[in-house]
């Protein structure tokens, strides 16, 4: 009965959770759903078990939550993002249209500007880009899932999104953990991407498709949509509804303005996790006040939030003038973090219930014992909990708060590094979770108008695909090779 009811309880969160139900009353309610089914006292479970652990969740990680969804919305609201993207199509021209949408969306993100925020901005000039060059609309999705929700979300070393956090706490790993196998698994996503498309283009203008019919603008209707909301919020760290917030700068940012922050974030994070904290006497983590905890736990999430921090102040100093509500705009990016926290927190607390209950056992016995060793069951772990949830962070927190102990005891055992571990964790995760039911692939193709039928098929072979491959390629390399 306890493994029917976690699988009941499993099946409910997946079920109304893509009907459109909030997660935060789900994960709750499924969770002692399972720990019916297996005998477990409820109110124990509710209070001493999914609330620790979900409270435990946002006190690791709401600093990057929040840090990065006010960043993100600065630079919005500034007008950097829209410079960035025009920036890259100015210089890449209309034959590389598809080029200049992919590294747009890739530079801002790896810059550490939240998903949806980049989704918002870079659809319209996507439109305009497609339009004028005669390559269908229905390619705009995946061309953006290609930049934004790839390599620049688990493989490029440093990478400020919260699923390369996740990891740190975990495995005592650093945002840049294994950056010479993340290059590699960045550049087969990236190369593997483009080929596809291209291929695509090619196809369609054999065939004389053009653009398409098009449709009136519909990020503005997107971003209020509550089904869309609640779907993105579990899926990424930005409420899009707090898009409507705040003020855009009716001038755009100068280019150097605008990419400034972006390098700020990829610098302090490098040198906070590989320069200074390494050289820092923090021997008062492990008294009692201070959880009585060591550096490696924290130095990634610490690396992190400076990083943020340090680019929130350089957006607001380099373009004031164009900050005209300054206090409003930092309010919704605030608010932004809010509830893709919680919705997250939740997850990892239904994760904690289901993995103390006894009839768990079985599924950790079924997943270790999978063929090919630690690397390989830990890449099927993150990526059926990725695919289950339609959550890369929700998965994967999941995957690494039940079973996290069990792996860095196998990695001592077996002698693989703990940053091999945090990079095939984080690229597991980003695989599967871009499933119909995923929160981003729902909200990009409402905000671009289009239907899973028009733009899924690219969708899969650009995020999944690739990230499969790559995936591979990591878990061989790290295997013979070891991290590098």
């Amino acid at each position: 009965m306890g493994l029917l009811g976690l699988l009941v309880g499993l099946g409910l969160l997946v079920l109304f959770a893509f009907r459109g139900w909030s997660v935060l009353l789900l994960a709750p309610f499924a969770a002692l759903v399972a720990a019916l089914f297996g005998g477990e006292p409820l109110l124990a479970n509710l209070t001493q078990v999914f609330m620790v652990n979900a409270a435990g969740f946002l006190a690791q990680f709401f600093p990057i939550f929040l840090l990065g969804a006010v960043f993100g919305k600065l630079m919005d609201d500034s007008g950097a993002v829209s410079s960035v993207a025009r920036f890259m199509a100015e210089r890449l021209g209309e034959r590389r249209v598809i080029l200049a949408v992919v590294l747009a969306g890739a530079l801002v993100t790896y810059g550490g500007v939240s998903l949806f925020v980049a989704f918002f901005v870079i659809v319209p000039m996507a439109r305009s880009l497609f339009r004028a060059a005669s390559i269908p609309r229905r390619l705009i999705p995946a061309a953006i899932v290609l930049g934004t929700s790839t390599f620049t979300m688990s493989a490029l070393p440093g990478t400020p999104s919260i699923q390369n956090a996740i990891p740190m706490p975990f495995f005592g790993t650093t945002p840049f953990a294994a950056p010479g196998l993340g290059i590699i698994a960045s550049l087969i996503m990236l190369g593997a991407g483009l080929w596809w498309l291209h291929r695509a283009e090619a196809a369609a203008r054999r065939a004389g498709e053009g653009y398409g019919d098009d449709v009136e603008d519909s990020t503005e209707h997107a971003a209020a949509d509550e089904l869309v909301r609640e779907r993105a919020t579990t899926a990424r760290e930005f409420d899009p509804a707090e898009l409507q917030h705040g003020q855009r700068s009716d001038r755009p940012s100068p280019v150097l303005n605008a990419i400034a922050p972006l390098v700020v974030v990829v610098t302090m994070n490098l040198v906070m996790s590989l320069v200074l904290l390494p050289r820092l006497d923090v021997s008062y983590l492990a008294e009692q006040r201070f959880g009585e905890t060591s550096l490696a736990a924290v130095a990634g999430v610490w690396s992190v939030a400076v990083a943020l921090a340090a680019a929130i102040v350089t957006t607001i100093a380099m373009n004031w003038a164009r900050l005209p509500a300054l206090r409003r705009t930092m309010d919704a990016g605030a608010n932004a973090s809010v509830l893709p926290a919680f919705s997250v927190a939740s997850l990892v607390g239904f994760g904690a219930v289901v993995a103390s209950l006894p009839a768990f056992t079985i599924v950790r016995d079924w997943v270790l014992a999978i063929q090919g060793g630690p690397l390989v069951s830990l890449a099927v772990a993150t990526n059926i909990l990725a695919a289950l949830t339609g959550s890369a962070s929700g998965g994967l927190t999941i995957a690494l708060e039940a079973l996290g102990p069990t792996y860095v005891e196998l990695a001592a055992r077996t002698g693989i590094d703990l940053a091999l571990m945090h990079r095939v964790a984080v690229i597991g995760a980003g695989t599967l979770d871009i499933l119909p039911h995923n929160g981003a692939v729902v909200s990009l193709l409402a905000i671009c108008g289009l239907t899973h039928r028009d733009s899924y098929l690219d969708i899969v072979m650009v995020g999944i695909v690739t990230s499969l491959l790559a995936l591979v390629a990591v878990i061989a390399l790290g295997s013979a090779l070891g991290s590098f």
